[in-house]
C-alpha cells in the first residue's frame, strides 16, 4: 500500500479486492464494514481538532463519541497539549493512526479531511477558520468569534462564498432549557417584551508582567502569530507555575470575558429577540480597568442597549476575581425581582412575567408560565446536541442551529459592548449596514487590527 493512501482508500480497495474474489475478507471484522449497527469507516465524516488545550479536547470527546465521525489528526503549536489529544483519539479507536501537526496549514492541505475543530486562543479563531474555508472544510468553532467586527465579517464572506457548514460554539442553544426559554418568549407567553437582562463573569485582573522564556514545549513565535511580538509572561498561555492563565485577559488575545463568556448569554438574549438587529440601536456603557498587572480587559461593566423596537436590555459583568462590589457589578437590583442569580444568566421581562435562564434552570414568573407547552416548530433547527448536530448539517448541508450569520450578530453584541466601555458615551449603530453612522472614530474600533507578518485576512 502506497504510504500516501488513505484509510478510506484502504477500505475501499480491500473490499473491491473482495468482491471481485466473490467473498469478503475474514480478517476484516463487519463492524469495519459497516455491519453491527457500525458506520463503515467509508462513510464517516473525517475530523481534525484545530487547538488541543483543554476546551478543544473537551469539544473533541464529544466528536469521538460520535460513531458516524472519525477523528483523523490535531494539531496545536504546544508539544504536552498535542500528544494528550492523540493519545486519546487513538486510545479511542484501539490504533495509532492520528496524526500530529504544529502547523494548521499543513493539516488543513490534507484531501481526506472533511472539517475541523477550531479551538485556538481567541486571536487566531478568524485566521484559522478563513483557512479551513478556503481549504474546503467545514468547521465547528469555538466561541467567541474574532477580536474585531472585520475579523468576523471576513471569516462570514469566506464561510458563504465557499458553502461551508458552520457551526458556532454557543452550545447552549442545544440545551432544552434554552430552548423552552426561548420558545416562551417568541410566543408572546410573557406578554409583550419589553426588556432583557444579561450577566455573565467578567475579566480577571493582576497577572504577572515580569519577561520570562516561553515554555521549550511550545512554538512561541507561531502562537502569538498575528498579535504583535511581546516576551512571555508567567501563565500567559496556560495555568502553570502557580498562576492561572491570563490570555484571555489581554486585549493583544482576546477581548476578555466580554465576549469570551459574554457571548454565551449575550446569544441567549439575540436567540429570544431577533429583531434586535433589524434597525438602529443605541448603546451606550461604563467599565472598570485594571491599572497594573498584564490583564487589561474590563473587570466590570455596565452596558445598555436600546433597540429600534423600543426593548432594552441591559449586559453586566459578575464578580471574578476583582472583590469590590459597584454600581456596574451590583447584582442586587436582579436579585430583588428574581431572586438569587448565579453567575451568568439571560432574563426576558414583559407585560405578562419574566423569564430567567442559565444552564439547569429555567425559572418564571408566574410560576405556572413553564407548565405552557412550548411552540416547538420554532424550532426547524432543533438541536438535542452541539456535536450531533454540526454533523447531521455537513450531511444535509443544511443551516446548524448557530449557524455564521447568527453568530455573528451574538459575537458583534460582545463587540459592541467592549467599543461602548471605551468610549464611554453614546453610540449609535445600524446592524444592517454594520456601521456606526457619521462616527468615524467608533467605526475604527470595527476594523481590523494591524498583524504581523505573513498574517493576513485579505
Amino acid at each position: 500500500m502506497k504510504s500516501n493512501m488513505t484509510r478510506r482508500q484502504f477500505v475501499r480497495s480491500q473490499l473491491a479486492l473482495a468482491v471481485a474474489a466473490g467473498a469478503f475478507p475474514t480478517l476484516i471484522p463487519a463492524s469495519a464494514l459497516g455491519g453491527e449497527g457500525k458506520t463503515a469507516p467509508s462513510s464517516r465524516i473525517t475530523v481534525a481538532g484545530i487547538g488541543t488545550g483543554p476546551q478543544g479536547r473537551g469539544v473533541m470527546n464529544g466528536f469521538l463519541r460520535q460513531e458516524d465521525a472519525q477523528v483523523i489528526a490535531v494539531c496545536d503549536v504546544k508539544q504536552d497539549n498535542l500528544e494528550v489529544a492523540r493519545t486519546a483519539v487513538n486510545q479511542h479507536y484501539g490504533n495509532s493512526d492520528c496524526k500530529t501537526y504544529d502547523d494548521f496549514r499543513e493539516l488543513l492541505a490534507r484531501k481526506d479531511l472533511d472539517a475541523v475543530i477550531i479551538a485556538t486562543p481567541d486571536h487566531w479563531h478568524c485566521h484559522v477558520g478563513v483557512a479551513a474555508a478556503r481549504a474546503g472544510k467545514d468547521m465547528y468553532l469555538e466561541k467567541p468569534m474574532g477580536l474585531s467586527l472585520a475579523e468576523d465579517q471576513a471569516l462570514r464572506k469566506a464561510v458563504q462564498r465557499k458553502k461551508r457548514v458552520f457551526q458556532f460554539g454557543t452550545q447552549q442553544r442545544s440545551s432544552t432549557e434554552f430552548q423552552k426559554a426561548i420558545s416562551l418568549v417568541r410566543t408572546g407567553r410573557i406578554g409583550k417584551l419589553k426588556q432583557i437582562n444579561v450577566w455573565s463573569a467578567a475579566s480577571r485582573p493582576g497577572g504577572s508582567t515580569a519577561p520570562i522564556p516561553a515554555p521549550t514545549n511550545m512554538n512561541y513565535d507561531f502562537w502569538l502569530g498575528p498579535a504583535r511580538a511581546t516576551p512571555y509572561t508567567l501563565g500567559k498561555s496556560a495555568d502553570e507555575g502557580g498562576a492561572w492563565k491570563t490570555w484571555w485577559f489581554h486585549t493583544d488575545y482576546a477581548l476578555g470575558f466580554v465576549a469570551g463568556w459574554g457571548v454565551h448569554p449575550l446569544d441567549i438574549a439575540l436567540w429570544g429577540h431577533p429583531a434586535m438587529m433589524e434597525g438602529t440601536m443605541e448603546v451606550e456603557g461604563k467599565a472598570i480597568f485594571p491599572t497594573d498587572g498584564f490583564c487589561n480587559t474590563s473587570i466590570a461593566l455596565d452596558v445598555n442597549f436600546t433597540f429600534a423596537d423600543g426593548v432594552r436590555m441591559n449586559f453586566r459583568g459578575t464578580r471574578n476575581g476583582y472583590e469590590q462590589t459597584n454600581a456596574l457589578n451590583d447584582m442586587s437590583p436582579f436579585e430583588a425581582k428574581y431572586g438569587k442569580v448565579a453567575d451568568h444568566g439571560t432574563a426576558f421581562e414583559g407585560t405578562d412575567g419574566w423569564l430567567l435562564v442559565r444552564r439547569g434552570q429555567l425559572r418564571t414568573q408566574p410560576d405556572t408560565l413553564t407548565e405552557l407547552p412550548p411552540a416547538q416548530e420554532l424550532f426547524a433547527r432543533r438541536s438535542t446536541n452541539h456535536v450531533r448536530n454540526f454533523l447531521d448539517c455537513v450531511k444535509s448541508r443544511e443551516r446548524t442551529v448557530c449557524p455564521i450569520e447568527e453568530a455573528v450578530q451574538a459575537d458583534l453584541l460582545c463587540q459592541l459592548s467592549d467599543i461602548a466601555t471605551r468610549l464611554e458615551r453614546k453610540l449609535k449603530f445600524d446592524p444592517v449596514t454594520e456601521k456606526f453612522p457619521k462616527d468615524a472614530e467608533a467605526n475604527r474600533k470595527l476594523a481590523l487590527r494591524p498583524m504581523r507578518k505573513p498574517w493576513s485576512l485579505a
